[in-house]
């Protein structure tokens, strides 16, 4: 017989596989940074910096003692962290770098045929050219290859070369040694993650036992579909498979949805029953999410547990937007109670807030606003600016 879980005991179990049930103030060394990675499980890269760019804004929503440099020593340096592709790009343990060895070969043939009809004659060419130039002279930067009468654009006209070298990064030829101004420096993998690139390869059954196993671990309850889009190396057929042949370590779980009347059946390891019993109280206070946090990457699911509708507008035109181009959900204890819109301005050292907008049901109290003001001086001081900034009409009213 399934297990029934009710909806806030759901909520609190996810957010505590996310990191969000942890004391926030808890001092976070390079060690622990890394095992918050690997806990979480990714940690999504983005370019916009409305206010903070996306991974370090993840990461600083789960602890405000977070050094960014503590980051790029683990990346460029210690290279216990490497960047590729979940179901975007990300930071990932290198220790999970097996895993993408295996996904390389065993995507290469579709990524070939499809970049190959993309970019079409003299494609494998430029790869090869570009490889062999890497190989000779070291990492490269996507600017150092363009040509000089290339107009620049978006990824649908990267020049030859950008081309090439996202090519080969994609397929683990390459990998990122760095950034310099966000900017992608490319380099051998076996140079850049020497020590995992040597290691053995994995077989099929395993990478698919592994990218189940951890997905769920991470997921704490999930359906197939969402056991497979988790690191989007899976199918879902791969997933529902995976579950058939390994119903002795797994059971059956109800979830209860936001509305209190809808149950999704999903599957959990045994042992969800210790986990319920130890889960921790959410941290009492609001957080500021990242549009990208893995808390919210699956919408479906997130709307499901927290009755919390939510998307980027960045791509919507202006006159159709419901909220705004890059808007902040927030989080209080263990429930989604809005979001806001604000924009760091550098020049002027201020955070500019917006607008902010409650979910139905969530009052403006003195005591929220005066939680929420608290967290923006935090965000504020974190993105380098020195004060908040409430902008006239901020509160909607």
């Amino acid at each position: 017989m399934a297990i029934q879980i009710e909806n806030q005991l759901a909520r609190r179990l996810f957010l505590a596989k996310q990191g969000l049930c942890a004391a926030p103030a808890r001092a976070m060394n390079k060690q622990g940074l890394l095992q918050l990675v690997d806990d979480i499980g990714f940690v999504q890269v983005d370019s916009i910096a409305t206010v903070e760019r996306a991974h370090h804004q993840i990461i600083f929503s789960r602890n405000r003692t977070y050094k960014p440099k503590h980051l790029t020593e683990l990346l460029e340096k210690d290279r216990l962290l490497f960047e590729h592709w979940t179901h975007d790009a990300s930071i990932l343990p290198a220790r999970f770098f097996p895993y993408w060895k295996h996904r390389f070969r065993r995507r290469e043939p579709v990524i070939i045929e499809r970049w190959s009809k993309w970019q079409g004659e003299g494609f494998r060419q430029s790869v090869d050219e570009t490889y062999a130039r890497i190989v000779e002279n070291g990492p490269v930067m996507s600017r150092d290859m363009k040509a000089e009468d290339h107009k620049s654009g978006g990824w649908w006209n990267w020049h030859p070369s950008k081309t090439a070298l996202e090519f080969l990064w994609h397929t683990g030829k390459l990998s990122i040694a760095g950034r310099v101004n966000f900017q992608k420096v490319y380099d051998l993998t076996e140079r850049v993650l020497h020590q995992h690139h040597h290691e053995p390869d994995v077989e099929h059954d395993e990478f698919l036992d592994w990218a189940c196993r951890e997905a769920l671990k991470r997921l704490g309850f999930a359906t197939s579909g969402e056991i497979a889009a988790f690191w989007d190396i899976v199918t879902p057929q791969e997933a529902k498979e995976w579950i058939e042949t390994h119903r002795d370590e797994l059971t059956d779980v109800t979830i209860a949805s936001s509305d209190g009347k809808t149950l999704r059946s999903c599957v959990a390891f045994r042992e969800i029953s210790d986990d319920l019993q130890a889960m921790p109280e959410a941290p009492n206070g609001i957080r500021v999410l990242s549009p990208f946090d893995p808390l919210l990457r699956d919408r479906a699911r997130a709307e499901r547990l927290f009755g919390f509708f939510y998307r980027i507008e960045v791509f919507v035109p202006e006159p159709k937007r419901q909220y705004g181009y890059y808007v902040f959900p927030l989080l209080e204890k263990d429930r989604m109670i809005g979001r806001i819109d604000m924009k760091a301005d550098r020049k002027q050292g201020t955070l500019d807030v917006r607008r902010l907008w409650l979910e139905p049901g969530i009052r403006a109290s003195a005591g929220r606003l005066d939680k929420l003001d608290a967290e923006l001086k935090r965000l504020a001081r974190f993105t380098g600016v020195e004060s908040v900034n409430y902008l006239d009409g901020w509160k909607g009213e």
